[in-house]
């Protein structure tokens, strides 16, 4: 294990390796704080992301943060690590890795490199890097990328913010679930998928909002995807009753132990990306998965100690669990960035700096990368917190947030965006939903050429385009 020195105003900090130094350059967070792996100071962090900067990439392929002999993760970092792609940063340092990104994000071809060298970059690489860049650096570089993805609708296109309509009920009434979601579809959302967190997870219950989501979808003719966010284990076992199915929902983290939490492990997770590919219920695409991640879950497993059982720093391990997910070549990723409370991001500085790095770090890994703009009433945080979240993402070119009625999430309990954020960020940045999205809405009324939405209760409104009313 090596051992990373820095010299600052006469003072020499030291650094045991490289899962100490990797969380002692992580901007403050509670969780951090949670696991004792946090700088004790800000000239501690500050010493800390000095020394990360100078360390080479290549370090990353020979120091493991948590062991490749007890993690499946880490095996299939490593194993699946393209060596030729890698080559064009390789001679890199981690600040030599910043300059690189931030030159190419200037650059003519940004999204092509950078498409080139996802491969190449581990978790831990682009962690690294974005523990010493700047808000503006992240949004930049994340701005720069290009990952789409297809089912039904295209996510993730320039120029467009695409939405999960999230009809959740706290007893999954079919009523409330489809109030809810025509009142989603009439203010624009819903083009990345229409997905409802249900009060249940038993199969029986998990068919029945399958086939309701499937009615609401065929009889509108709308260019969408349906999920009811199961375990992986329903959903592949309704996937062989012949239910409607569209997209396989899993919670993943970045340790073998987490997702063992979770119930689930890297072949389970092949195995039902390939019982929904086989169904081709996609138009587009056939990009099946929908992953949902987030800062702290490893930590709240007890499942976040790396090599030497030091802890790892969570954000790290956030970017640990996009290896997973770019394995199974997902529709949509999303961080649930403040969903899991301020034991883990403590206020809404915290909350706005992880919802750009998770986004930074799976784009840049070649995923399509969305956000959860959420906050839980104990945190101290607010709605403008979200504001100024949704509006800093939107510009870093997010492809997907999660919308709901109110941005109150009467199920789950948390807060999150209503859809009238989602029209509020499309109109300043001058963003469009998915384009087989917006041609529906065009063609039945509700959008303009535009893209503004229009009035629902002017004559020959969208409400009657949608329910067929008289």
């Amino acid at each position: 294990m090596s051992t990373y020195t820095q010299h600052i105003s006469g003072t020499t900090y030291q650094f045991d390796g490289l899962v100490e130094l990797m969380a002692k350059a992580t901007p403050l967070r509670s969780g951090d704080e949670l696991a004792g792996c946090a700088a004790q100071s800000d000239a501690e962090r500050a010493a800390a992301q000095w020394a990360l900067s100078e360390v080479s990439l290549d370090v990353f392929l020979h120091e493991m943060l948590v062991p490749y002999e007890s993690d499946e993760v880490t095996r299939l970092i490593i194993d699946a690590h393209d060596r030729t792609a890698f080559s064009a940063v390789s001679h890199l340092t981690v600040g030599g890795l910043r300059d690189w990104l931030l030159e190419t994000a200037a650059s003519n071809n940004a999204a092509t490199t950078l498409r080139s060298v996802a491969a190449g970059l581990t978790p831990e690489m682009v962690a690294a890097v974005s523990k010493i860049m700047r808000n503006q650096d992240l949004i930049a570089v994340a701005r720069a990328a290009e990952v789409t993805s297809a089912f039904r609708t295209t996510v993730g296109l320039p120029g467009t913010l695409s939405t999960r309509l999230q009809p959740n009920h706290p007893t999954d009434d079919p009523r409330g679930i489809a109030a809810a979601t025509l009142d989603g579809l009439l203010l624009g959302s819903g083009d990345a998928v229409i997905g409802i967190n249900p009060a249940t997870d038993s199969p029986h219950a998990t068919s029945d909002l399958l086939h309701l989501l499937d009615e609401i979808r065929q009889r509108f003719e709308i260019p969408t995807q349906s999920c009811v966010l199961s375990h992986v284990t329903t959903t592949m076992e309704l996937i062989e009753k012949g239910v409607p199915v569209d997209l396989v929902f899993q919670s993943v983290a970045g340790t073998e132990g987490a997702n063992s939490g979770f119930g689930v492990h890297v072949s389970l997770l092949r195995e039902a990306n390939e019982a929904g590919r086989s169904l081709h219920r996609g138009t587009v695409g056939n990009n099946v998965m929908y992953l949902e991640t987030g800062q702290g879950s490893a930590l709240s497993a007890g499942a976040h100690l790396g090599t030497g059982g030091r802890p790892v720093d969570q954000q790290t391990l956030e970017a640990r669990a996009y290896a997973v997910c770019r394995d199974l070549e997902p529709l949509l990723v999303n961080t649930v960035v403040g969903f899991i409370g301020p034991e883990y991001l403590y206020d809404g500085k915290q909350i706005i700096r992880a919802g750009l790095e998770d986004h930074f770090c799976g784009k840049l890994l070649g995923l399509p990368m969305g956000v959860d703009v959420c906050y839980t009433n104990h945190a101290e945080a607010d709605q403008d917190d979200m504001d100024t979240l949704l509006t800093l993402l939107g510009a870093a070119g997010v492809a997907f947030v999660i919308a709901v009625p109110g941005a109150d999430d009467v199920m789950l309990g948390y807060q999150s965006l209503s859809f009238h954020d989602v029209l509020y960020v499309r109109q300043v940045l001058g963003l469009g939903p998915a384009p087989e999205f917006a041609a529906w809405l065009e063609r039945l009324g509700m959008m303009d050429g535009n893209g503004r939405i229009l009035d629902i209760d002017a004559a020959g409104s969208p409400l009657r385009a949608l329910t067929g009313a008289r």
